[in-house]
């Protein structure tokens, strides 16, 4: 039981590994055995320690997802400093809050250029690889509960996240004679960055966690088993899959 997870020998692309949920992703796959190729917007000393420390190869690329780049290039330099890529997650993603009517188009388009295009690029660039090297690989896509429902004052984040659990369909079905598997991890309500704003509202807060049938926020940790598990040798038959992590969210 204990190789079901087992990483040794692997290569895994990140993004977003600076903080949160891509951090904590980070490390649960360098636990496992893989070596950490890590893309942020800035320098991410504490997850390249933490890697360290874990006894893996790291090597960090800071690219702003915002802003046009070479997806080739992101995973050539992979493939350089880490003789390949066998997992692709990603995570990286921001949010822009306003009312619909007041929502501007620049907030739109940074929203979907990150979240979206970038995942769609990216998986892209990877798959080519693989596909041109027979090495069966691993995407996973960050969903969100919002991929299932509609929010309020996030319309391009949602309206992201509905395009990521599409595309991770789309791309499964595309991708799996080549022995590449595509599946979403979906998260609840977690304590990360990007939940601050609600976080900080005591009001909302307590209404959020009143909804989670398992009464509290979801933590970054708590999203290992399934990173590893949809990265793992032994989800070979899964693919296609958005896997809600939520504490019960969905089914209140």
């Amino acid at each position: 039981m204990n190789t079901l997870f087992d990483l040794t020998g692997k290569v895994a692309l990140v993004t977003g590994a600076r903080t949160g949920l891509g951090k904590a992703m980070a490390l649960a796959l360098a636990r496992a055995g893989a070596d950490i190729v890590a893309l942020g917007s800035s320098a991410m000393p504490e997850t390249a320690e933490r890697v360290a420390a874990a006894g893996r190869r790291f090597h960090a690329m800071t690219v702003d997802l915002s802003k046009p780049f070479d997806a080739g290039a992101v995973i050539a330099e992979t493939v350089a400093t880490a003789s390949g890529i066998d997992i692709l997650v990603n995570n990286a993603g921001i949010i822009r809050r306003a009312d619909l009517l007041d929502y501007a188009e620049d907030d739109w388009d940074s929203v979907i250029d990150v979240n979206l295009k970038a995942a769609f690029r990216l998986s892209q660039a990877a798959a080519r690889h693989m596909v041109a090297t027979k090495r069966p690989g691993r995407i996973v896509n960050v969903a969100s509960m919002l991929s299932f429902q509609g929010g309020i004052r996030v319309p391009a984040y949602t309206a992201s996240k509905h395009g990521i659990a599409g595309l991770t369909k789309a791309m499964a079905n595309e991708l799996a004679p080549h022995g590449i598997t595509v599946n979403a991890i979906a998260p609840g309500y977690m304590a990360t960055d990007n939940t601050e704003a609600l976080r900080g509202d005591p009001d909302r807060s307590a209404q959020i966690s009143a909804r989670i049938p398992m009464g509290r926020w979801g933590s970054p940790g708590d999203l290992d088993t399934a990173v590893l598990f949809f990265a793992s040798p032994a989800s070979g038959y899964v693919t296609g899959t958005v896997l809600p992590v939520d504490g019960g969210w969905l089914v209140r």
